[in-house]
């Protein structure tokens, strides 16, 4: 079961997904934010609709197929995430290739602030210093790739990786 501090972290990407606010995602939901996306960048929209509806496809599985998701149905997932981490590797391989607009194989504090603007339809203050590993400036595909890992399928408050998203409100 989900800790206190996981629902507090998914609840705030579901909130901010839930484009019309009854309390469930929906392929549509998924759809928008890939065109909030596209819509910063410029470009792409191919691309993060498929990154996007790929989330889709996972959650609406995980929740039986059903045309909605509740936030119930996605810490069910993220409470199966620590044993099968697979797929959150594999996706956050997937968003790492999206965030990286110049594809120069880095994420740039630009582009990641893009990412979140996107994901959450607002500038959200993210410790991008705290989110750099190494302290080079820039997020290599590993590092993004912990980060997402600790993101959804950690539990550690103190994890940079938890905050992701931006600072976490306790439940």
């Amino acid at each position: 079961m989900a800790s206190d501090f996981q629902r507090s972290k998914v609840d705030l990407v579901f909130d901010a997904m839930d484009s019309d606010g009854n309390g469930c995602l929906n392929k549509e939901d998924f759809e928008l934010l890939a065109q909030r996306w596209a819509a910063l960048r410029g470009s792409d929209e191919k691309l993060l609709t498929q990154v996007m509806l790929g989330w889709w496809t996972t959650l609406q599985s995980a929740a039986g197929g059903a045309d909605q998701v509740t936030l119930d149905d996605v810490l069910n997932v993220v409470d199966v995430l620590p044993d099968n981490i697979e797929p959150v590797l594999g996706t956050a391989d997937a968003m790492f290739g999206a965030v990286d607009s110049d594809s120069d194989d880095y994420v740039s504090e630009a582009e990641y602030r893009m990412m979140i603007e996107a994901w959450l339809g607002h500038a959200e203050a993210t410790d991008f210093a705290r989110l750099d590993l190494d302290g080079d400036g820039r997020l290599s595909r590993n590092e993004f790739t912990t980060l997402w890992a600790e993101f959804w399928a950690g539990d550690d408050p103190d994890a940079a990786g938890s905050y992701v998203f931006g600072p976490v409100q306790a439940a």
